[in-house]
């Protein structure tokens, strides 16, 4: 019996980590998804080095622990922890190492390059996944994600689809809009604008779609003062600013995505960003969404949502 919805599998904020990429992709055939969409902040947030100690034994700092591995097996198991944690493993000399770490040029063109070296693995594992099961695909990036890795985040105009800053189809009724760009932050990531430039992406987006009833607002910054902004207050040290021992939150979102959704009342806004305030609020007739993330624990939370013509028919929050 045919449907008459379309299943939409959204997350957001996986960080680099290799599992929740993986389950993403697996969630299609979990979920019985029409749609996936991959909103943002897809790369991982440092190196960690292996030091090669003799051709058959390796060292190397873990989440604080030493931990040596005495062979090819115990090398790759740990490589396999790194990479599903969100981290790009470097395998080298101690030279290598140390002087990777005394020249930041160096240090950034290495991390740039393991950075577009598991995007490019990513997206072919999404076309050798998806490829002839009829599920859309779309990946983009977010404020944290360098502009080098978006030549990568290639179109192949079968299966996956980088929808930055354009309208886009996701069925015969539905479109989207997509930005990955927020407003700024204390920590000066790669795509941070000011309010107004934010909202003038939004509108040129906005012109362009057809019917707003339809239409997803896939902004990677919540709207602001809303249950999906909500983020820890932190010093000039970026450590959480705590107030008889709790921590101090602030809304962190954006008045331009807010801004728009009450202007426009598209059909849904699907957002990330503030990984802890995973929820759902309306702003008029729109139902905005927040999945939240736990990705550097390796669980993928997600959001489930069922279009119908003008309507959510129905939403879940997944975890797992």
């Amino acid at each position: 019996m045919e449907r008459d919805f379309t299943r939409v599998f959204f997350i957001t904020d996986v960080h680099g980590s290799d599992v929740c990429f993986r389950k993403f992709l697996n969630a299609a055939k979990a979920y019985d998804a029409n749609v996936l969409i991959l909103g943002g902040d897809i790369t991982g947030k440092a190196i960690i080095p292996i030091i090669e100690r003799d051709g058959s034994k390796y060292t190397c700092n873990l989440f604080g622990n030493s931990l040596v591995m005495n062979s090819v097996e115990e090398l790759d198991s740990t490589i396999k922890m790194i990479r599903d944690a969100g981290f790009y493993p470097f395998v080298g000399s101690e030279e290598e190492v140390r002087a990777m770490d005394a020249d930041r040029a160096k240090l950034d063109s290495t991390f740039e390059k393991l950075m577009v070296e598991s995007i490019d693995a990513w997206m072919k594992l999404a076309f050798e996944r998806l490829k002839g099961t009829g599920v859309k695909c779309f990946i983009s990036p977010g404020n944290d994600d360098i502009f080098a890795i978006d030549s990568h985040l290639r179109n192949d105009g079968e299966v996956v689809f980088n929808p930055e800053q354009k309208v886009v189809t996701i069925d015969d009724k539905h479109e989207m809009i997509t930005l990955g760009y927020a407003n700024h932050t204390p920590w000066k990531s790669a795509r941070e604008v000011d309010e107004e430039k934010l909202l003038s992406m939004i509108e040129t987006m906005c012109s362009q779609v057809k019917d707003m009833k339809n239409c997803l607002f896939n902004t990677h910054c919540p709207p602001i003062r809303t249950l999906l902004d909500q983020a820890p207050a932190v010093d000039s040290d970026f450590k959480p600013i705590t107030k008889g021992g709790e921590v101090q939150m602030i809304p962190a979102g954006s008045v331009a995505t807010r801004e728009a959704i009450e202007k426009y009342q598209p059909l849904a806004g699907i957002h990330g960003h503030i990984h802890e305030s995973k929820g759902m609020t309306k702003i008029g007739r729109t139902n905005c969404y927040n999945p939240g993330s736990d990705y550097n624990e390796g669980i993928l939370k997600g959001l489930v949502l069922n279009l119908g013509d003008g309507k959510i028919k129905s939403y879940n929050f997944t975890s797992g």
